[in-house]
């Protein structure tokens, strides 16, 4: 099995230690569906006020106010900056949700039966929700970069909203969620005999 700390891969028993960097191996991810589930649901709770609230407040000379999410989409399509309104839309509102439904759908089809190609699908589709994920902090950086160089006294200020500390926390949280499914169980459950139902 192989080491989740250093990758070092050896014939070993689960609960003994890597003999490279002393780690516990485990053949899965212990608890993975639990944790994975924990922070699904935290995040999902993250996400309303993540995007009912403010994510920044932009004043300029005295004039200016609170933007969310979605207001800033509509203020760039109505200003015609389309392709930074369609960013926006795609890494704010959309992967976040992509990636919340899509993990809760694969850990609700666990305990089903699945052909080989179904299963690859979803194997695909957590690859996918996995590296596509990060690519949501890119408003939580935007946000940073322009409170961090608008610093104009009067004439120009921004400050960060409880909106956007709520969209880093669905962020950081369905990163670590990902991270915490394990894959090959859904193949551990479609290897599985069936449960005898008789009484």
């Amino acid at each position: 099995m192989g080491c989740h700390c250093c990758r070092r891969v050896a014939h070993a028993a689960p609960g003994t230690d890597c003999a490279r960097c002393g780690t516990v191996l485990h053949a899965r991810k212990p608890a993975a569906i639990a944790r994975s589930w924990a922070l699904i649901v935290a995040a999902f709770i993250l996400y309303v006020p993540a995007n009912a609230y403010p994510v920044m407040t932009v004043v300029t000379l005295g004039q200016g106010g609170p933007h969310t999410i979605m207001g800033g989409v509509v203020e760039f399509v109505e200003t015609g900056f389309w392709p930074l309104a369609l960013i926006v839309f795609t890494a704010s509102v959309a992967v976040p949700m992509l990636k919340l439904v899509g993990l809760s759908v694969m850990l609700l089809q666990m305990g089903r039966p699945a052909g080989l190609a179904s299963l690859r699908r979803r194997t695909k589709l957590y690859r996918v929700i996995e590296v596509l994920g990060r690519w949501s902090m890119i408003d939580v950086f935007v946000v940073a970069v322009l409170i961090a160089l608008v610093r104009f006294g009067v004439l120009a200020s921004i400050t960060a909203g409880l909106g956007a500390a709520c969209f880093g926390g669905v962020v950081i949280l369905t990163m670590l969620a990902a991270e915490s499914f394990d894959p090959r169980l859904m193949w551990d459950a479609a290897a599985a005999p069936p449960k005898d139902t008789a009484r």
